[in-house]
């Protein structure tokens, strides 16, 4: 009789275990609200939710390893340049992107997009041999043909800008989608880029660069953000919190592009 109590009460004991250890490992919230939690925290407060990665890596590890990453890449202290630095490759592993900003109801660029380009043009005489990414899509609305990567490709050709050093990405709407389109062309069929440098306005330049660095490490990409070159612009303004909803729209933005449903938050 004491055997057949002991070996219930064993047998009770395991179970109990078991179902301990399969509620400690099922998910308390969702990835996206965690990630959700973590950059909005960031945004708000200026620091980072260790709490809240730890438990991210505890139900997520991959996401919990790429969120890590991308919130020490925000968390570094930024610099702003009006030229790109010394130092960044020689040949065409490097890549320029200039980042494409609305244009004139006739397709007519902006005096803001071509002080960007200006910018680039600066750039493109300081590295000769890198790669120059325009990214940007169909923002005239009395021209439907025209787009802010394409303008911009005329207008670098225009000053004798080769054209076999031109990428454009001519469909994106946001600057979500100027990080995930970009990547996508770089990915496809420029595989010998390892390092980008962002050319955009002065209040843009933080978005632009940790919207890039952190897609390509979503994407478990070799690239790097390398630098930044900044026009000055006249007005303009950088919000932390635009920045953490735009952070989180890059998975949602990912997966619209890989299904063919669009994101409906993505503008």
């Amino acid at each position: 009789m004491k055997s057949g109590k002991a070996l219930f009460a064993v047998v009770i004991c395991l179970a109990l275990a078991i179902s301990f250890k399969a509620g400690c490992e099922q998910p308390a919230v969702p990835e996206s609200a965690l990630i959700e939690q973590i950059v909005t925290s960031y945004a708000s407060s200026g620091e980072k939710d260790v709490q809240g990665l730890a438990q991210l890596s505890v139900y997520y590890p991959a996401a919990g390893d790429q969120w890590e990453r991308i919130m020490e890449l925000w968390e570094t202290p930024f610099t702003i340049s009006s030229m790109l630095p010394e130092g960044l490759p020689e040949d065409d592993s490097l890549c320029i992107v200039v980042l494409g900003y609305q244009l004139n109801p006739d397709g007519t660029m902006r005096e803001e997009l071509i002080g960007r380009l200006e910018v680039a043009l600066t750039a493109s005489k300081q590295y000769p041999h890198a790669m120059i990414a325009c990214t940007g899509g169909g923002t005239a609305a009395g021209d439907p043909a025209a787009t802010e990567a394409g303008k911009m490709a005329e207008w670098l050709m225009a000053q004798h800008v080769e054209p076999d050093r031109l990428i454009v990405e001519d469909r994106s709407m946001t600057t979500v989608q100027n990080a995930v389109f970009t990547l996508d062309l770089l990915g496809e069929s420029y595989p010998n880029i390892n390092t980008i440098v962002i050319v955009t306005s002065d209040y843009h330049i933080e978005t632009g660069c940790i919207l890039f660095g952190a897609e390509a490490i979503l994407r478990n990409l070799d690239i790097i953000v390398g630098g930044n070159a900044a026009y000055d612009a006249p007005k303009g303004s950088f919000s932390r919190m635009a920045l953490a909803h735009a952070l989180m729209r890059l998975p949602r933005e990912t997966a619209a592009r890989d299904t063919g449903i669009p994101d409906p938050a993505g503008r």
